[in-house]
């Protein structure tokens, strides 16, 4: 008797948390576009081109989410933030997801209540020097005046840095990589400091890149990763498998040339069939399209193609993969079976 009381009580409080998780996914879908919340502007990440448009390699990972609700990658609101601005616009519900270049850390998994549904770029925190300041390490920046952003892991690693090394510096606090920019070219800082990748992006814009060095030390872990808010599983579920999506698609060989053709009809590869929704129901299980897959990769490309388009070595950020090739290839990207 007690059992089946037991197991009655589980499921009044199953259903009552799948009603409350269907929350974002029933938000998006009446709105008819996904809010999604990005930097206000790193070259390669996120940015509005010459005619307005966002793209980037975070601003594929909000087209993939748009893609797999609606099968259309334009179907999204980018909602520009700041380091300080960009978990109030989460936890206040003016953004559904967070895609912007931001660290995964316990304080905010656990106290500010996000989950981060998976890392998307593996990064460090590094600082960048004018060439004339004839600096080779950061251990030799005693004294020296930093252009930091706010609100940042970076604004906290710099200080655990300069501490463990007994070396002092002065803050010079900024808002936006836009603003960083500025002031570091106009000297009012001897470095910027922020994610390697930040680092080679801004450079990348600078008239004369190679008038700027980004010193050898990496001094953190900076796993970077979309976000949501606590609570909605079903919608976390949703951002974390086209995450997962993009990058399983690149280590099964799926790209956005041939994935029409592999879904067209049923290959050999099971995962594959199930992931292009030629077989099995996930789809279904996260309460989408059989093509949601499928989608996404017609959309955005798979994981390489986005990698290498906006941030790869053929571009003027010129990031090769290291860590971030595919874990076949010695790097740390690994997606979950399909199955």
């Amino acid at each position: 008797m007690k059992k089946s009381v037991f197991l009655g009580a589980l499921t009044v409080a199953g259903l009552a948390a799948g009603a409350a998780a269907a929350a974002t996914l029933d938000d998006v879908k009446a709105r008819g576009k996904l809010n999604c919340g990005v930097t206000t502007g790193l070259a390669g990440f996120a940015a509005p081109d010459a005619n307005g448009e966002w793209e980037g390699f975070d601003v594929a990972v909000c087209r993939a989410v748009a893609a797999a609700i609606f099968n259309d990658p334009s179907a999204v609101e980018f909602v520009p933030t700041t380091g300080k601005t960009r978990f109030t616009a989460l936890a206040s519900g003016e953004i559904d997801m967070l895609a912007r270049n931001t660290t995964w850390t316990f304080s905010r998994d656990v106290d500010l209540k996000f989950t981060f549904v998976g890392v998307n770029y593996y990064d460090g925190q590094g600082f960048m020097v004018p060439k004339e300041l004839g600096v080779s390490s950061a251990k030799e920046l005693d004294g020296a005046t930093v252009c930091i952003q706010t609100g940042t892991t970076t604004e906290l690693n710099l200080a655990d840095f300069f501490r463990k090394n007994n070396i002092s510096y002065e803050p010079v606090p900024i808002e936006t990589n836009a603003e960083a920019q500025q002031q570091y070219l106009a000297g009012a800082c001897d470095t910027y400091t922020t994610d390697a990748s930040g680092l080679a992006a801004t450079r990348a814009t600078f008239e004369d890149p190679s008038a700027h060095v980004i010193l050898p030390e990496i001094v953190s872990k900076e796993p970077l990763g979309p976000l949501v808010r606590h609570g909605d599983s079903e919608w976390g579920d949703i951002v974390r498998w086209s995450l997962n999506t993009l990058i399983a698609a690149e280590e099964l060989g799926i790209t956005s040339e041939n994935v029409e053709e592999m879904g067209a009809s049923a290959g050999n590869n099971p995962e594959i069939n199930r992931l292009l929704g030629t077989e099995g129901n996930l789809g279904e299980m996260l309460g989408l399209d059989a093509a949601w897959a499928k989608n996404i990769i017609m959309a955005v490309g798979n994981y390489g193609e986005i990698f290498e388009d906006n941030i790869g070595e053929s571009t003027a950020i010129g990031l090769s993969r290291g860590l971030n090739a595919q874990w076949t290839n010695g790097g740390l990207l690994y997606a979950p079976p399909f199955r």
